[in-house]
C-alpha cells in the first residue's frame, strides 16, 4: 500500500466496546428523527438560504477581479508544477510533489475549503483559468468566443460522474497511483478532459455538467455558511443552502459515485478483500507482472463499480418506499437526493481527515524539493513532520462524530423537503421512515468499515 492513497484510520483499544458506539448512533438518528416529527412542521431551510450580506467593501474586495486573478495565477502556477513534477521529478513517490499534492492537499483540502468557505473551486480551478485566459485574449484580439456545440442538458451530470469515477478508479484501483509518470499522464488527460469540454460547450456549462471536480466542490459548497448573491458575500446558517429538490440529471450517479468510492476505501482494508485479492495474485502465480496488475485492478474497479451501484440500489429503494407510503405518482428522486450530500462530505471527513493531517504535512518539505533533486528552495527540506498530532482515540470520536452529524444533517434536510412535498403532516412523518432506515444503514455500515482493518 503507498502512504498517500488512502486515509481511514482504525482504532483497537477504546475506552468502551465499539458496540456502545453502534448504539449511541443508532439512538441519536432516532431521537433526532422523533424530534424533527414532532418541532418541524414546515419547511424553513429556504427562508434562511438568503443569509445576510457582508458589508459592501468587504464583499467588494472578497470578489474583486484582482483578487481573483492573483489566486488564478497561483492555482496554474500549482497546476504547472504538479504536471511537471509527475512527469519529469524523481520516480520515489513520497520525494515528488506531485503525489501529496493530487491525492492529499488538493483531493482532500478542497473538499475542506468548500464545505468551510463555498464554492472557492470556481476561483481557483487552474483549468477555469486557463479558459478564461484564452477568452480575455480572443476578446482583445477582436473575435467573439463561441462555444463549438450546444449542449441539449439531456446529460446532465454524467460527464461529471464518469470523469470523477475514472479519477477514484485510479485512486483506489490502480496497483500504483501515487507512481508519478502514471499520475502526471492522468493529469494531462483530465486537463484535456477539462480544457476540451469548456471549449466545445462553454465554460459555464462544463463547469455544471462536465468537470467532476468543479461538480463536487459546488455541491459541497451549498453546506458552507457563506454564498454570493446579488454580487455579493452573504452568510447563511451551514446545510440551508441544500433546501428544495435538484433536478439535473446524473446529480444521484454522481454523488453514489462519491459515497461508492469512500465506501470503497475502507472496505478494501478488509481481511475479507485482502484474501480476495491474495487469492486473485494466486491464482496468477505464473503470470507477469503486468499481467497480475491489469487483473486486479479489473477486479478492484468491478469492486469499487458495485459499491456505488449499492449506494444507488439502497437510495432507490428507500425513495421507491417513501412514495408509496406518501401516496405520490411522481418520482421523488429529485427532492430527497440533496441530503445525500452532507453524508458524502461526512464519509470524506471520516475517511480521510487522518491522512489530510499526517501526510499533508510533508507538502511543507516537498515545497522546497519538488522535483525530488536535493533542493532545498524556502529552507523548509529538513522540517519534520507531527506523525502523532492526533491520538487514534481523538481519531476515532471525529469520524464517528462526522458520521453522526452528517446523517442527522441529511435526515434534517430530507425533512424539510418531506414537509413541503406532501400536504399532509402525518404522510411525511410516514414517509421519512424509509430514509430512517437509510440514514441508519449508512450510518452503521460507515462505522463497521471504519473498524475494519
Amino acid at each position: 500500500m503507498i502512504p498517500v492513497a488512502h486515509g481511514i484510520g482504525v482504532v483497537r483499544d477504546l475506552p468502551v466496546p465499539a458496540s456502545f458506539f453502534f448504539v449511541g448512533a443508532f439512538v441519536v438518528l432516532v431521537v433526532s428523527f422523533i424530534l424533527l416529527g414532532v418541532l418541524w412542521r414546515r419547511p424553513v431551510l429556504e427562508s434562511r438560504s438568503a443569509g445576510r450580506l457582508l458589508p459592501r467593501g468587504l464583499s467588494a474586495l472578497l470578489l474583486s477581479r484582482a483578487l481573483r486573478l492573483v489566486l488564478q495565477a497561483v492555482s496554474v502556477g500549482v497546476f504547472v508544477l504538479a504536471l511537471t513534477t509527475a512527469l519529469f521529478g524523481t520516480t520515489i513517490e513520497l520525494l515528488n510533489f506531485a503525489p501529496t499534492f493530487v491525492y492529499v492537499v488538493f483531493w482532500l483540502g478542497l473538499p475542506l475549503l468548500s464545505v468551510l468557505l463555498g464554492n472557492v473551486w470556481s476561483v481557483l480551478s487552474p483549468w477555469r483559468a486557463i479558459a478564461d485566459a484564452t477568452v480575455w485574449l480572443l476578446e482583445r484580439g477582436g473575435r467573439e468566443p463561441r462555444p463549438l456545440l450546444e449542449w441539449s442538458g439531456r446529460w446532465g451530470r454524467y460527464p461529471a460522474a464518469c470523469a470523477l469515477f475514472a479519477f477514484v478508479t485510479l485512486e483506489l484501483a490502480h496497483p500504483r497511483p501515487a507512481y508519478p509518470r502514471t499520475l502526471g499522464i492522468a493529469i494531462a488527460l483530465y486537463s484535456y478532459w477539462a480544457l476540451a469540454g469548456m471549449a466545445v460547450y462553454g465554460r459555464e456549462v462544463w463547469t455544471r455538467c462536465g468537470e467532476g471536480f468543479a461538480v463536487a466542490f459546488a455541491l459541497l459548497a451549498r453546506i458552507a455558511p457563506f454564498t454570493v448573491r446579488d454580487g455579493r458575500v452573504a452568510v447563511r446558517w451551514p446545510f440551508t443552502g441544500l433546501w428544495g429538490d435538484e433536478r439535473m440529471p446524473g446529480t444521484l450517479v454522481f454523488i453514489a459515485v462519491i459515497l461508492g468510492s469512500t465506501g470503497f476505501d475502507g472496505f478494501s482494508r478488509t481481511s475479507q478483500w485482502q484474501d480476495l485479492l491474495g487469492n486473485v495474485r494466486a491464482d496468477l502465480a505464473g503470470s507477469s507482472l503486468r499481467v497480475v496488475d491489469l487483473v486486479t485492478t479489473f477486479v478492484s474497479m468491478a469492486a469499487l463499480a458495485t459499491l456505488v451501484a449499492v449506494v444507488l440500489v439502497t437510495y432507490l429503494a428507500a425513495v421507491a418506499a417513501a412514495r408509496a407510503l406518501g401516496h405520490i405518482e411522481r418520482s421523488l428522486v429529485p427532492d430527497f437526493v440533496l441530503p445525500l450530500v452532507p453524508i458524502a462530505a461526512a464519509y470524506l471527513l471520516a475517511h480521510y481527515f487522518t491522512l489530510f493531517l499526517i501526510q499533508g504535512q510533508f507538502i511543507i518539505t516537498l515545497m522546497s524539493d519538488p522535483f525530488g533533486k536535493g533542493w532545498d528552495l524556502f529552507g523548509t527540506a529538513d522540517f519534520a513532520p507531527n506523525l502523532a498530532i492526533v491520538s487514534p482515540e481523538t481519531v476515532w470520536y471525529v469520524q464517528v462524530a462526522a458520521l453522526v452529524v452528517g446523517h442527522v444533517a441529511g435526515l434534517a434536510i430530507a425533512h424539510d423537503r418531506a414537509v413541503a412535498v406532501f400536504d399532509d403532516r402525518v404522510r411525511a412523518l410516514e414517509a421519512q421512515f424509509p430514509m430512517l432506515a437509510l440514514m441508519v444503514l449508512y450510518t452503521l455500515g460507515g462505522m463497521w468499515l471504519l473498524t475494519r482493518g
